[in-house]
């Protein structure tokens, strides 16, 4: 309970002081998820720029289709595994971003 002026400036310093906290986590969290998406998607490119020219420079239709259906797994696996890694970052960023406020609670259910 606020008993004083001096205990609600104190209250109201360790609120901003976690509230700051929690931004410069969450911050961190999608520049790095931003990044990872950004070299996701410059490494798709690269490789599906690749995957058309090994397909148009095919002397058959089989090993057209052979190079098409590599590319289509080879990508959708490494689509799998980026958004699997995507997902756990987004996960971490929760924890993160919880995590100031995780004393603040046992606090108030004392």
């Amino acid at each position: 309970m606020i008993n004083n002026f001096e205990d609600m400036q104190k209250y109201s310093k360790e609120h901003m002081d976690l509230a700051l906290q929690t931004a410069g986590n969450v911050t961190k969290g999608l520049q790095a998820i931003a990044s990872e998406l950004a070299d996701f998607q410059k490494k798709s490119f690269e490789e599906g720029t690749a995957a058309v020219e090994k397909i148009m420079a095919s002397k058959s239709l089989d090993k057209a289709l052979e190079a098409q259906t590599d590319y289509v797994k080879t990508s959708y696996e490494a689509a799998m595994t980026k958004f699997t890694k995507i997902g756990e970052m987004y996960t971490d960023l929760a924890k993160d971003a919880y995590k100031p406020y995780e004393g603040l609670f046992g606090k108030a259910a004392k």
